[in-house]
């Protein structure tokens, strides 16, 4: 079973108590329809969960295939830098099919940041390195699709619906715990 190579620290996009008992890490791509099904997904298991569950996504754009995905997760950074990655990680999932530069501006007006910045920083390339970093990350964990996720360090391969992995969640936990 492949193992998370690089920890989860304070750079990483986190949602949920830093000490929670349970770390949900995925590998997305904004374009990638499989992403995009999963992410409501893990919005169920955060509900579920509470504070029990520490979500983590890192950036895994799959340039080949998916044209729009790097810039889609260069403007999530250029939203993170304006204290914003979780909004317009939300609203890009929920636009995938619209991720062309204007849309993207579009939705940072919609979150209520500064869309000329986001502008900027797609034209001057500022969120590459910190976009490839992730990417490499995930090559040295085993990654190679999207979405790729790992349950308190180890690689889930198991099935993408609430169900499946919420009962994974909890069997690592209880691993976790003893």
């Amino acid at each position: 079973m492949a193992q998370l190579v690089q920890p989860v620290t304070e750079e990483d996009h986190i949602a949920g108590p830093v000490n929670a008992p349970l770390t949900l890490v995925e590998y997305g791509d904004f374009e990638c329809p499989h992403c995009g099904a999963a992410h409501p997904v893990v919005k169920e298991i955060q509900q579920l969960l509470g504070d029990t569950l520490r979500f983590v996504f890192r950036q895994f754009p799959l340039t080949q295939i998916h044209p729009h995905a790097e810039h889609a997760a260069e403007a999530s950074e250029s939203a993170a830098a304006q204290d914003a990655f979780w909004e317009m990680h939300d609203i890009i999932f929920e636009n995938q099919t619209a991720l062309a530069d204007r849309d993207l501006l579009r939705y940072a007006a919609a979150i209520d940041i500064d869309a000329e910045q986001v502008a900027e920083d797609l034209a001057a390339g500022t969120w590459q390195t910190r976009v490839r970093r992730d990417f490499a990350s995930g090559v040295r964990s085993g990654v190679n699709g999207t979405p790729t996720f790992f349950i308190n360090g180890m690689r889930y391969d198991g099935l993408l619906d609430a169900r499946s992995l919420l009962a994974a969640l909890r069997v690592s936990g209880g691993r976790a715990s003893r």
